[in-house]
C-alpha cells in the first residue's frame, strides 16, 4: 500500500513524504506517469487528444504500475514557449477534476512553473507541486507549498526554456549542482516547505555529456538527504546520443531508468508506464 492509514503530523525522513496528513512510502521506488495537456511536447505521445476518455488513458496507467500522475498544461522542453497563465489554467483544471473525481486516491502532481496554477490545482485535487523551474520563475511557489503543506519538487535549472542551453558552465557539475540545490533546501524550509524531492533536471542547463556524468554522480546527491526523482523518458541525450528518434527511445530509456535505481533514485518519471514497472520487477524493487 502507498499509504500508512495513521494520521502523522510531525514525520521526515528521506524515504517518505507527507501528504494530507499520510505517509508516502518511497524507501520503495515509484513510478511518476506523465500526461501532457499540451500540443507541443516534445514526445507526441504523452500529449492529450481532445477526444479522448482521459480517464480510461489514467487507469491503463494505473493499471500498469503508475504511482503518481504528473499533469502539465505548459511544455518546459528547451526552446518551448510559454502559453499564457490563464490558458494554462485552463488547460489543467478540468483535468484534474476529472482525473481526482475518477481515482479518489491517486497521487498527482501539478507540473508548472507559475504560483497560481499552483494553487489552483492543489485547490482542485493535485497533491504535489512539481516546479521545473525549481522557483526561479516565481518563487511564491514556495509560499504555495509551504501554506498547502505540499510536497515540493525542486528541479535544477538555470534560466528558462529559451535560454537554458546557453548556461551550461560549471567548474564541476554535480558538486556545482549539489551546491546550487543545498542553497535552495536552505530557503525552501525557512519558508516552511518540509516535503522536498529533488531532480536533478537532465537536459535543463546541461549538455548531453554532462547529463551522462550527473546520472554516474547520482548517489553523491544522497547527501541532501531528501528522496530523488529522475526524468530522462526519450530525452535527446537518449535518441541523440543513439542516433535514433524519440519513438525508438524506449531500449535507452529503460537502460538508463535501470542504472539510476541503482544509483539510489527513488521515484523514475516515464512515459511508458509498463516498461518501468517491469524494471522494478526484475530488480523486485517494488
Amino acid at each position: 500500500m502507498a499509504f500508512f492509514g495513521a494520521e502523522i503530523k510531525h514525520f521526515r525522513s528521506n524515504s517518505y513524504i507527507l501528504v494530507q496528513n499520510k505517509l508516502f512510502d518511497l524507501s520503495i521506488p515509484r513510478i511518476m506517469g506523465v500526461l501532457n495537456i499540451t500540443p507541443d511536447s516534445f514526445y507526441e505521445e504523452s500529449r492529450v487528444n481532445k477526444a479522448e476518455n482521459i480517464s480510461q488513458r489514467v487507469k491503463i496507467m494505473v493499471d500498469a504500475g503508475m504511482d503518481i500522475l504528473d499533469i502539465g498544461g505548459c511544455s518546459t522542453r528547451p526552446g518551448a514557449e510559454e502559453v499564457s497563465e490563464q490558458e494554462e489554467i485552463d488547460r489543467v483544471i478540468p483535468i484534474i477534476k476529472e482525473i481526482r473525481k475518477a481515482f479518489p486516491t491517486l497521487l498527482i502532481s501539478i507540473d508548472t512553473f507559475r504560483s497560481e496554477v499552483a494553487e489552483q490545482a492543489l485547490v482542485n485535487g493535485a497533491n504535489i507541486i512539481n516546479d521545473v523551474q525549481g522557483g526561479n520563475f516565481d518563487k511564491r511557489i514556495w509560499e504555495v507549498a509551504a501554506k498547502n503543506k505540499a510536497p515540493y519538487i525542486l528541479t535544477h535549472s538555470r534560466g528558462n526554456s529559451e535560454t537554458m542551453q546557453n548556461l551550461t558552465e560549471y567548474e564541476s557539475i554535480s558538486l556545482d549542482i549539489l551546491q546550487e540545490l543545498s542553497e535552495k533546501i536552505t530557503l525552501l524550509k525557512k519558508i516552511g516547505v518540509l516535503d522536498i524531492i529533488i531532480d536533478l533536471g537532465f537536459g535543463f542547463a546541461k549538455t548531453t555529456a554532462q547529463n551522462f556524468e550527473l546520472l554516474k554522480q547520482l548517489s553523491i546527491f544522497s547527501l541532501l538527504e531528501y528522496p530523488i526523482l529522475c526524468g530522462f523518458s526519450r530525452k535527446s541525450m537518449i535518441y541523440k546520443s543513439l542516433n535514433i528518434t524519440i519513438d525508438e527511445a524506449i531500449n535507452g530509456t529503460t537502460i538508463l531508468n535501470t542504472f539510476a535505481i541503482n544509483k539510489g533514485a527513488n521515484i523514475l518519471r516515464v512515459h511508458d508506464v509498463i516498461e518501468a514497472k517491469q524494471i522494478f520487477d526484475l530488480l523486485k524493487v517494488h
